[in-house]
This record gives C-alpha cells, structure tokens and sequence, in this order.
C-alpha cells in the first residue's frame, strides 16, 4: 500500500471511529454527531443566522443546514425567529431544553476529547494539526475548522493569507 493511501484511509478510519464514539454518546440523549455540532455551536456563539451557522459546520455541508436546524425546532432544543423587516434572515438561539442538552454535548466531547488525547501521548499532535491542516486549508469543511477556530481565538480569517489553489478545487 502507496503511504498516501494508507494516510488517506487512517484519516477516514479515525473520522468513522470517532463519529461512532460520539454518536454512541449522544444516543441516549436522542441527537446525532450533526445536531450536537449545531448546539454546540450556539451554546458558544448564539445568536446565530442560518448562514452563519452553515459558515461554521463541520460535521456536515455548510449550505444549507435548514433540514438539520428544522428537526432541532421540532425536538425542543432551537428557537428560529424570522426578522420581521427581513423574512430571509433568520436568528437562532438555543432553548433552555437546548442548553441543557449542549451541557450534554460539551460532556461528551469532552469523554472524545480524552480518548484522543490519551491516544496522542507520545506523539507530536502540533505536527498531526498542521499535516491535517494543509490537506484541508481551501475546502469546505477546512474553511469551518479554521472559522470555529478562528472565531475561538478572537483572530480574524479575513486576515490570514489566502490559501493556495487545491487540485479539483
């Protein structure tokens, strides 16, 4: 097996083992690795556009999280208002069933955050972070990896240089 496809295939087994880890832990508390994703997000940045939402999803294509964002309206844990002067821009914020349930979240990436660490010991993760970060700086989920940690650390993208050109891109 060529390096860089053995590279290609541990990356899509650690996403698949940890989607399956954090799944496992949110199963009881009834939401997806995706919607835990979105209550994480507006527990830490609400409120929250749809488009800004998007802008910042990993776990899924940001273009339209409106699907994702209706069953988390159904179940409870997300209030949507449609601005009255603007009915294409629509803020959402969490309920207090959804904060209580990105408590749960927060815990449970928490128990990931831990396995993967105690994984890393020995290994040099700042090396790991900026392979991982070449081979997606410039794409989709890339972009919102380097927003949600962008807007984390209070530094502004807009002033990073522009990422080179990615082949199929």
């Amino acid at each position: 097996m060529e390096p860089v496809e053995e590279v290609r295939l541990l990356v899509l087994a650690a996403q698949r083992e940890g989607n399956r880890a954090l799944a496992s832990e949110l199963r009881p508390l009834g939401l997806t690795p995706s919607q835990g994703e979105v209550l994480r997000l507006l527990a830490e940045r609400q409120p929250l556009s749809l488009s800004g939402l998007g802008a910042l999803l990993v776990c899924e294509s940001g273009s339209n999280p409106s699907r994702l964002v209706d069953r988390l309206v159904t179940a409870g844990f997300v209030h949507r208002e449609v601005d009255a002067h603007d009915r294409r821009h629509v803020e959402l914020t969490l309920t207090d069933a959804g904060r209580h349930a990105a408590e749960s979240v927060a815990l449970a990436e928490g128990r990931l955050h831990a396995w993967i660490a105690e994984a890393a010991t020995g290994h040099d993760l700042e090396q790991a972070r900026e392979f991982l970060r070449a081979l997606v700086t410039g794409r989709g989920a890339g972009n919102a990896v380097a927003l949600q940690a962008a807007t984390a650390t209070n530094t502004d993208p807009a002033t990073n240089p522009k990422p080179p050109h990615r082949p199929g891109h």
